[in-house]
């Protein structure tokens, strides 16, 4: 197997693009790329456009090696990547839909984040076209008899993001399920192109409001890159005790969900109740429940005060407290346990294919984890185990989120432990491009993708954020085959997929 940064040599090397390497590549080259890709070789990370060039991450996760292969579409057509390999397939959507770039032999052509209400179409290709009217969308068909549908969304009865689910089922049992998603798109690449970096910054906060840490920390890591900016010591660390009290936060928040829907209320109270104690240890500490924009290029917003650590100190001590008895309860309340274990099985092939990020992929005995795959800073220095578990049910979900909340509450008192002192912001200097940087970053829901170039004046001139929920999404359709339709909730809450995130 060759390595991937041959294939970025045998194209034509991007100068100032940190810190993995880009290339602009013959179409020979991007169909190699792809052979790698269904053979297993290499893994996608991304697939974005911006008007007329298609851009492609790849990651060998053996060699933890990561490169970006462009090819040049002057007429607007590329080789479809989703012909060959399934979890292109949205991506490319979702390009054509706002870029006017049309994957060449795609088996699935119709709009993804276009309902036709834009009033043009392709918004971001160089030159727009206008778009009166509105179109149908076609959901795809399901043969057999007996088979009914029932539609769900995109307006839903709790207080949840929209999107549309189309149920195909044989009496109670799913035969099908088909997602629409793209109600919540916000035009964040749009808005962000040209805006300056303090501006693109509070735009990437507000990609996906649960994660919004983790969006900061990738857009500001991408920037540095770029910029070649090292940023304080302390600064790194207090990232990361952000990043995993996030984690911490919607970790307890979907444990207690998971069992709301499988109609055991009390654990749903419990964590709760936890949850909130961990955005009040966050507000104390960081002077927002959420820590949206505390996260900047050059390092962070604010310091932690004393009084901060101790709050965030009191908040292990409780969590460590009371935890356990509701892990006991979970484990030991058989109706509960009835309704997740084997429900919403997702098969290990699937999860690897798709590149299943966070909790999706451990369960189903994906071992992947930003932090270690990579180990950016600080977590090269920190000590902390990756759940990892087969059964890929619903419950398999839940005790990876039980594990992790267990590692990060060891790692928050690991970063309090070895906190530097020392200033936490560096200025940026004044530049003029093109830079190009890019980040990994471990969200709680997986791998959050940033990549971005700084033009003329210092302004970002294109900017892609790629949520671990494009990967994940589809997914969620094929674990909930063959369940029952009241199942449904419960998998899809075990799965808790962004749709803010996702639509962009």
């Amino acid at each position: 197997m060759p390595a991937l940064i041959d294939l970025i040599l045998a194209g034509q090397r991007v100068d100032n693009h940190f810190p993995w390497p880009r290339a602009v590549v013959a179409p020979r080259i991007w169909s190699f790329a792809l052979e790698q890709l269904v053979e297993g070789h290499w893994g996608l990370l991304g697939l974005w456009g911006e008007p007329g060039v298609v851009h492609m991450a790849l990651i060998d996760e053996g060699a933890s090696d990561i490169g970006v292969v462009s090819l040049a579409c002057p007429d607007g057509r590329y080789p479809s990547v989703g012909r060959l390999h399934p979890p292109a397939l949205r991506l490319e959507r979702a390009a054509a839909d706002l870029f006017g770039l049309l994957p060449q032999g795609a088996p699935d052509t119709r709009r993804w984040l276009d309902h036709g209400q834009w009033g043009v179409n392709y918004p971001l290709a160089t030159q727009p076209a206008v778009s009166p009217t509105a179109f149908p969308y076609h959901f795809l068909p399901a043969e057999g008899e007996g088979l009914h549908q029932i539609p769900v969304g995109p307006v839903h009865a709790g207080i949840i993001e929209p999107g549309h689910f189309r149920f195909t089922a044989s009496g109670e049992t799913v035969v099908r399920l088909e997602e629409r998603l793209g109600y919540t798109h916000k035009g964040i690449e749009d808005l962000m192109a040209g805006s300056g970096i303090d501006r693109a910054t509070t735009l990437a906060a507000r990609t996906s409001g649960d994660s919004t840490v983790a969006y900061s920390l990738a857009f500001a890591r991408a920037i540095e890159a770029a910029l070649r900016v090292e940023i304080p010591q302390r600064a790194v660390w207090l990232r990361a005790l952000m990043a995993e009290m996030e984690r911490l936060a919607n970790h307890l928040g979907d444990i207690g969900a998971i069992c709301n829907d499988a109609s055991f209320s009390l654990m749903h109270a419990h964590c709760g109740v936890l949850r909130e104690r961990v955005l009040r240890a966050s507000d104390a500490a960081f002077g927002h429940r959420l820590m949206r924009d505390c996260i900047v290029p050059g390092g962070v917003a604010g310091f932690l005060s004393d009084e901060g650590t101790t709050a965030v100190r009191s908040l292990l001590t409780e969590i460590r407290q009371r935890f356990p008895k509701l892990i006991d309860l979970y484990d030991n309340t058989a109706s509960l346990q009835d309704r997740t274990v084997a429900t919403g099985r997702l098969k290990a092939e699937l999860a690897r294919q798709y590149r299943a990020g966070g909790y999706v992929g451990r369960a189903s005995g994906r071992d992947f984890d930003a932090r270690r795959g990579l180990a950016y800073p600080p977590y090269d220095e920190l000590a902390f185990d990756v759940p990892l578990l087969q059964e890929g049910d619903v419950n398999a979900r839940v005790w990876i989120r039980i594990h992790e909340v267990k590692q990060s509450l060891s790692l928050i008192e690991q970063v309090l432990g070895k906190l530097p002192g020392g200033p936490v912001r560096v200025d940026l200097a004044p530049t003029d491009g093109p830079h190009e940087g890019m980040a990994l970053v471990e969200g709680f829901r997986g791998d959050i993708l940033a990549w971005l170039r700084i033009g003329k004046g210092g302004l970002v001139e294109r900017c892609h954020l790629r949520d671990p929920s494009w990967f994940q999404w589809p997914l969620l359709e094929a674990a909930i085959e063959g369940n029952i339709v009241a199942d449904f909730p419960l998998c899809n809450k075990s799965f808790n997929c962004s749709y803010s995130g996702h639509d962009l």
